[in-house]
C-alpha cells in the first residue's frame, strides 16, 4: 500500500521521459526530411537557373523559335531538352516499381538524380515567366507550404479521410488537363490551375501528418529510417513544386 503512489509516479515519470524522446526523435526525424526537401529543391533551381541563364547550357536543351508578345525571345525544348522534361517521370515509375527492394544509398542516389532532372523540367517555367514573378510566387509556395506543413504536423485531426478524398481529386485533375490539351480552353486551364492548388495544399498537410506518424509507429532500423526520411522528402516535393506551377499559372506574369 505504501509503495503505491511511487510506483505510480515512476510510471508516470517513465511515461514523460519516453514521450519526450519520442518527441525529440520525431523532431530531428522531421528536420531531416525537410532538410532533404529543401536540398532536393535548391539542386532543381541551380539547374534550372544555369539552364535558363548560361548561353552555352540553353542551346543544349532548348532553341531559339521567335520572339514572345513582349519581343523577348521564344525558346522550343530540343530533344535532349524533352527527354530532360520527361526524365523525372520515368525514374519516379522505376522507383515506385523497384523501390522497395533498394538500399538506402542506392534510395538516396535516386532522389538526387530525380532532382537533377526536375531541374531541367523546371528550366522552360524560367522561359515561360519573368524571374520577378518566379521569385515572388516561390516565397509564396514557401510561405503557404510551411503554415499547411505546420498545421499537418499539430493538428490532433485525422486527415486520412481528406487523403483519399484529395487522391480521387488528383486523379480528375490529371484527366482534366488531358482534355484540356485537346479543347485548349482558357476557362478550364483557370479552373485546374483552382484545384490544383487547392489539392497540393491538402497534400501538404496530408502526407506532413502521414511522415509523422510512420515514424510515431517505428521503422525497425536506421536503414529503414533512411529510405523512409529520403521517400518523404520526395513526396513533400513534389507537392511543393506542383503546388508552386499551378500558382504561376495563376499569380505569374508572362514573358
Amino acid at each position: 500500500m505504501v509503495n503505491g503512489p511511487q510506483n505510480h509516479f515512476r510510471s508516470a515519470y517513465a511515461g514523460a521521459i519516453d514521450r519526450a524522446e519520442v518527441d525529440a526523435g520525431l523532431r530531428a526525424y522531421m528536420l531531416r526530411v525537410y532538410n532533404y526537401m529543401a536540398t532536393g529543391l535548391a539542386v532543381s533551381g541551380l539547374i534550372a537557373w544555369v539552364i535558363a541563364n548560361v548561353p552555352a547550357v540553353t542551346q543544349i536543351f532548348y532553341t531559339p523559335v521567335g520572339y514572345t508578345m513582349a519581343g523577348n525571345i521564344a525558346y522550343s525544348p530540343t530533344v535532349l531538352g524533352m527527354i530532360g522534361m520527361f526524365a523525372p517521370l520515368g525514374v519516379l515509375l522505376i522507383a515506385m516499381f523497384a523501390g522497395r527492394n533498394w538500399s538506402a544509398g542506392t534510395t538516396q542516389a535516386m532522389y538526387w538524380l530525380f532532382v537533377a532532372l526536375q531541374g531541367v523540367s523546371l528550366s522552360i517555367l524560367l522561359f515561360a515567366y519573368t524571374g520577378e514573378s518566379v521569385v515572388r510566387v516561390f516565397f509564396i509556395t514557401a510561405a503557404a507550404f510551411g503554415g499547411l506543413s505546420l498545421y499537418g504536423y499539430t493538428t490532433k485531426r485525422n486527415l486520412s479521410a481528406m487523403g483519399s478524398f484529395l487522391i480521387m481529386g488528383l486523379i480528375g485533375l490529371l484527366v482534366a488537363a488531358v482534355v484540356n490539351i485537346f479543347l485548349a480552353s482558357s476557362m478550364l486551364s483557370f479552373v485546374i490551375s483552382a484545384a490544383g492548388v487547392l489539392i497540393f495544399s491538402g497534400l501538404i498537410a496530408y502526407d506532413t501528418q502521414r511522415i509523422k506518424d510512420a515514424y510515431v509507429a517505428g521503422f525497425g532500423s536506421r536503414e529503414m529510417e533512411t529510405k523512409a526520411a529520403v521517400w518523404s522528402a520526395l513526396a513533400l516535393y513534389i507537392n511543393f513544386i506542383n503546388l508552386l506551377q499551378f500558382l504561376l499559372m495563376i499569380l505569374g506574369n508572362r514573358q
